[in-house]
């Protein structure tokens, strides 16, 4: 349950609500919620950066009909060498996001409900709502845990793609085929995620700036 915010001064000229999100959640701020503090952006926004840098140098090297993405950095070999560093600072964004939001994330009755179906297809026609959602809804939470699984994946078996001289042959060519359907699985999540972003007005402000209106929450 949000809580109120102790009044800004009344000199200062910055936005309330943007100065309680720099390091505090789930307050009330006049008409707005702070629904994200500034580590929660960021550590969301690290996620998406890294994610995208993995998605652009990794696509040449994974089929040629992509090739000519590789000179935007600077040629296929320095998309080889930079592919797996770029996935190990985004394996750290998303084990700190991990950590950060698990908590949150425990599927409930309403969860339960917001799953089915019949009311997720409402929901992506803005015609479903229950009252018993908290801050996250059951589809928010799937994702969590769905995207959560795939970066694992992607961190273990980049790993063996990294170093495959350490590993046997079978455990080889299994970890190009699981990298390969936890890069889809992770790129179809994100698709998703940034369609109910953009197509929800407010949300991806939130994300931005911290903050939501009581109306959209």
């Amino acid at each position: 349950m949000a809580e109120s915010l102790r009044a800004v001064p009344a000199h200062s000229s910055a936005d309330p609500g943007i100065l309680a999100a720099q390091a505090q959640e789930d307050l009330v701020v006049g008409d707005e919620i702070v629904r994200f503090r500034y580590y929660t952006r960021m550590v969301h926004w690290g996620v998406a950066l890294t994610f995208f840098l993995c998605l652009f140098t990794g696509l040449p090297i994974w089929t040629p009909i992509f090739g000519w993405m590789a000179p935007l950095f600077g040629g296929l070999q320095v998309c080889r060498w930079l592919h797996p560093w770029t996935g190990i600072a985004f394996s750290v964004f998303a084990l700190l996001q991990f950590v950060h939001w698990a908590g949150e994330m425990k599927r409930t009755a309403a969860d339960k409900r917001f799953t089915k179906l019949k009311n997720f297809l409402a929901y992506m026609r803005w015609e479903y709502h229950d009252d018993e959602v908290g801050k996250f809804n059951g589809g928010q939470k799937s994702l969590f845990w769905l995207s959560s699984l795939a970066a694992f994946v992607l961190l273990v078996t980049g790993v063996v793609l990294w170093w495959p001289d350490l590993f046997s042959n079978p455990f080889r060519e299994a970890s190009w085929v699981l990298h390969d359907v936890a890069f889809v699985l992770f790129f179809l999540l994100i698709l998703g995620h940034i369609y109910l972003s953009i197509a929800e007005p407010g949300t991806f402000a939130g994300m931005v700036r911290g903050t939501v209106t009581k109306a959209w929450a």
